[in-house]
């Protein structure tokens, strides 16, 4: 029923950029939070960072200064800016939205995860 559309990954060079973006697609009552996770070969699930309804961030340490989040707009979309990309930025990047689809309904749903790659 709840569809995340994430995109805009691709292969760039270290010290480049790239915006990834996740559109809740679907209709729901209200979003609590939006974030990005990544899965990179060989290593667990990493949050990446997120941003709260009211416009809260959270970034992990290895992110910080580098890449930054949206709010989320009225769109119900959410934006990652990633700059100086490094090679260890390389995985699978997933959007996450935790929110209600009705009033009592609560709910965690997942995109189907675009691709960064980046080169040295």
């Amino acid at each position: 029923q709840v569809q995340l559309v994430d995109s805009g990954g691709g292969l760039v060079q270290a010290g480049g950029s790239l915006r990834l973006s996740c559109t809740v697609s679907t209709s729901i009552f209200s979003i609590n939070t939006m974030g990005w996770y990544r899965q990179a070969p060989r290593s667990q699930r990493e949050m990446v960072a997120s941003i709260t309804s009211d416009g809260s961030a959270y970034y992990a340490d290895s992110v910080k200064g580098r890449f930054t989040i949206s709010t989320i707009n009225a769109k119900n979309t959410t934006y990652l800016q990633m700059t100086n990309l490094k090679p260890d930025d390389t995985a699978v990047y997933y959007c996450n939205a935790d929110l209600y689809r009705t009033q009592t309904v609560r709910g965690n749903y997942w995109g189907q995860g675009t691709q960064v790659t980046v080169s040295s």
